[in-house]
């Protein structure tokens, strides 16, 4: 995977190439992304960049080697953890993850537990994943220079786990390089994403479309809640309800949960973490301080339901009325 071969985020590919050419690479990286924004291509590109003795232009060859290892996910110094079943380690799942990404680079995290065929069952990183990790950046990198860790939604890991992620990322390895990717910031474990680098990637191509195209709805619903009126965010939720696919439905799950974590950032007064709508700003001047974590938890569980084929007109009344709850 090249930086070409992945969509927008222009300045992000900038951003890390120069980290590169530089020599100044922050031993870690958080990719904060939405569902399936194109974070995991933008790793692998950055991966080959640095692995890369050919590389040129702002890009590697994609050719050499090495190139080819990491776009194959079959590199002996790069490693990947991610979510699976209790008990069981990431890398008894790579050749499923292998024949995803090779299909859908940019895949949600549902195509991940379908492929791995886990739907529907809890999925965590649990503390063996860390003791296995630990193991593995103990040795030295079979082909010399960089070892390289690729972690799949951080905040999944039970806290065990994430505390000992923590001591190695407080205290890496020479020459490791760590790629978080998660879809909720706010949970990741505060002592983890500080100490990282963290990068927004905006959704391109047909994520961004899908994610963007229904922005009123959200406003909509926002000024209903806020104005404690129950039977105008009900009708809002009739109309997302009538959107045009469940595609379309999950799409704006996906927007609404970005605005929200926004307004938990402005809240929090962590602006840097990425840019803040000016809708946000005003929701976040407005709401609980409770509420954007707690509207999470109920977009999270309306997305889950709708790959469930529940009605969608019962699904988003029942999201209205716990959001009205919780304003």
């Amino acid at each position: 995977m090249t930086f070409a071969q992945v969509q927008g985020n222009t300045e992000v590919k900038k951003a890390l190439t120069g980290m590169v050419d530089a020599g100044r690479v922050p031993h870690a990286i958080l990719f904060h992304e939405d569902d399936g924004g194109g974070a995991f291509p933008m790793s692998l590109a950055f991966l080959q960049y640095l692995y890369c003795r050919e590389r040129s232009g702002g890009d590697s060859c994609g050719r050499c080697p090495s190139c080819g290892k990491i776009g194959r996910l079959i590199h002996p110094d790069v490693h990947f953890v991610f979510p699976t079943a209790a008990g069981v380690l990431s890398e008894q799942y790579m050749e499923p993850l292998r024949r995803l990404v090779a299909e859908n680079p940019s895949f949600r995290e549902a195509d991940l537990m379908e492929a791995l065929g886990i739907e529907g069952k809890n999925s965590i990183i649990a503390v063996s994943e860390s003791r296995r990790l630990l193991e593995k950046l103990s040795l030295s990198a079979l082909e010399g220079g960089y070892r390289a860790v690729v972690i799949y939604l951080p905040e999944r890991m039970n806290a065990e786990a994430a505390n000992r992620l923590l001591k190695m990322i407080e205290e890496p390895p020479q020459q490791t390089q760590f790629l978080l990717i998660a879809h909720q910031l706010e949970k990741v474990l505060t002592t983890i994403s500080s100490r990282c680098q963290r990068i927004r990637i905006q959704p391109a191509g047909p994520a961004a479309r899908a994610v963007f195209s229904d922005a009123q709805l959200l406003d909509d619903l926002m000024d209903a809640l806020l104005g404690k009126d129950l039977l105008g965010a009900l009708e809002v939720a009739e109309r997302i309800a009538a959107l045009p696919s469940r595609e379309s439905a999950k799409a704006f799950c996906i927007f609404a949960a970005d605005r929200l974590r926004q307004v938990f950032l402005c809240q929090q007064g962590i602006e840097g973490a990425g840019e803040i709508s000016p809708q946000a700003r005003r929701w976040a001047a407005a709401c609980r301080k409770t509420f954007p974590r707690q509207a999470l938890e109920v977009l999270d569980r309306a997305q889950t339901l709708i790959g469930r084929n529940v009605n969608l007109k019962i699904l988003f009344a029942d999201m209205a009325d716990r959001m009205f709850l919780l304003i």
